[in-house]
């Protein structure tokens, strides 16, 4: 294809996962029944958390957020590619390609701070426990929130400015089921080796940090628990932070693969299943880990059980 200049691209073309017709049908009901069970389980994680007050706690605050976080980042891939699938149209134009990218990163960013600060409300609640309440003040969680949400907004703008400096395309094909920056930065018919090396600077940094603080957390609480003496006090600490351990693996493995795999070996196949993991996958699995693994968010929605029939 002819290299395009900026002002004639007005469409891209998401390739998605399989351009299989029998492989259609299957795709759309497993990724429409994945996208209502992730909006259901994270709805009732947030109607837990707001309607019970033994769960007006920092712990629980952040865990709500986070459930809106996954909402909205499993939202801005998902629905697009099931109306894709649906009506056998993989075009996206150029303005809703941006706007995807954006908040892919935005909530993509969110997700990494959000559990960078779950991380260090376990480091005070259990190396600090007197002075937790004063520490983890109500101000100081809705500052962690909006820095949480300040950080990711701006995270998304630079990627935005770095691939609107492409002035042409040499292709409108994506290799993915969704817009991201190392997708267009492909595509352009000029050499963005300095964009490029930019925007994973930047994704690296945006990811080494959250990882660091999460790191030097559970470095602090493993060393803390080691001194204390009941073996059953240190399985209730382990078993508390499992399930936030578990989150943060998950999440974090398949995002690097993601975003600095495709960089260092490219694969169009790879880089989907990835993505997949990531931003599918693991919005799907945070309301089972945290609501299975944890009797307080069980034991709320037994009681909204009970008040409702």
């Amino acid at each position: 294809m002819e290299p395009q200049n900026l002002t004639s691209v007005s469409d891209f073309f998401l390739l998605g996962l399989s351009e299989d017709p029998d492989l259609q049908p299957f795709l759309l009901g497993l990724f429409l029944s994945i996208y209502l069970v992730t909006m259901l389980g994270n709805l009732l994680i947030i109607l837990a958390v707001t309607s019970d007050s033994h769960l007006h706690t920092p712990m629980y605050f952040f865990l709500s957020i986070l459930s809106l976080a996954d909402m909205g980042f499993i939202s801005t891939t998902v629905p697009r590619m099931i109306v894709n699938i649906q009506t056998h149209s993989r075009v996206i134009s150029y303005a809703g390609c941006l706007t995807q990218m954006s908040f892919v990163i935005l909530f993509g960013c969110m997700d990494s701070t959000l559990l960078t600060v779950m991380a260090y409300d376990r480091f005070v609640a259990i190396c600090h426990p007197l002075h937790y309440p004063v520490i983890m003040s109500p101000c100081l969680c809705c500052f962690l929130v909006w820095e949480s949400v300040f950080v990711s907004l701006l995270d998304s703008q630079l990627h935005n400015l770095l691939v609107l400096q492409v002035a042409c395309f040499k292709d409108v094909e994506i290799s993915n089921f969704f817009c991201h920056p190392s997708q267009l930065l492909k595509l352009a018919c000029f050499d963005t080796f300095t964009n490029t090396i930019i925007v994973y600077f930047v994704g690296t940094i945006s990811g080494f940090l959250p990882i660091s603080g999460i790191f030097f957390s559970y470095y602090k609480i493993v060393s803390s628990v080691w001194k204390v003496p009941s073996s059953a006090g240190k399985y209730k600490v382990f078993s508390t932070c499992g399930s936030h351990l578990s989150v943060v693996c998950l999440f974090y493995r398949t995002a690097i693969d993601g975003y600095l795999g495709s960089a260092l070996s490219p694969s169009p196949k790879k880089d989907m299943e990835t993505s997949v993991m990531y931003t599918v996958v693991t919005p799907i699995l945070n309301p089972f880990i945290y609501s299975l693994r944890n009797r307080d968010i069980k034991r709320a929605l037994w009681r909204i059980l009970r008040r409702t029939t």
